[in-house]
């Protein structure tokens, strides 16, 4: 029975990067059995801060709250922005260079929320990003930046908007006998993996319904 996890998330978001270990270890986990996939939920003025100082306070928050010995970095940040399109587009873009795994948007996530790169200047964005994924810098700038990469991004947070959840990172976990999980804001690991426990021990006991009495 096939399983796919679907890790809706921002960029630049601090919760995404912090949620970041919990995603490679599911990964690692269970690769040979469930199908793993990332979609842009692009954050909203709702979601964003209105100052630097609101921003380093969530990150105090957030990395007091995940035990981190050392703090994110806000250089990045610019107010003026209602969004966060460029690293967003830029992390899509490189899909269709053949890069569907985390590299280039991890790439992104770390130049922003570590070393405090302005990721919200698209030729900055693109300049990580092909680095990431060795892409020529003006191909993926010219992709990225292309009506149907925007297209792409507003769709699949349009996907997010209609699960009627609010946090980024949302883990939906579906089964192709229609179950279904969903995670909104949930970082940690423990919680995630007894649900896909769960999901593969229903997974084997169909398998085992189908030798018996076929489809």
């Amino acid at each position: 029975m096939l399983i796919t996890v679907t890790d809706y998330l921002d960029v630049i978001s601090s919760w995404c990067f912090w949620s970041e270990p919990t995603w490679a270890e599911l990964k690692k986990r269970y690769e040979s059995r469930v199908q793993f996939q990332w979609k842009i939920a692009l954050m909203d003025p709702s979601g964003l801060p209105a100052s630097r100082e609101q921003e380093q306070w969530f990150y105090r928050r957030s990395g007091m709250m995940m035990r981190s010995p050392f703090m994110l970095n806000t250089d990045w940040y610019d107010p003026s922005l209602p969004e966060w399109l460029a690293p967003n587009c830029v992390a899509e873009a490189a899909r269709d260079f053949g890069f569907d795994d985390d590299r280039v948007r991890l790439a992104l996530c770390h130049a922003a929320l570590r070393e405090g790169k302005k990721v919200s200047d698209w030729a900055v964005a693109a300049e990580i990003g092909a680095g990431a994924g060795k892409i020529d810098k003006k191909e993926l700038l010219e992709r990225a930046r292309s009506p149907e990469i925007e297209k792409r991004v507003r769709a699949s947070t349009a996907e997010f908007h209609a699960l009627q959840v609010t946090q980024r990172p949302t883990f939906v976990m579906d089964t192709e006998i229609g179950d279904r999980a969903v995670f909104s804001g949930v970082v940690k690991l423990e919680p995630l993996t007894a649900t896909l426990d769960s999901m593969l021990d229903d997974a084997t006991a169909y398998a085992a319904h189908k030798a018996h009495f076929g489809n």
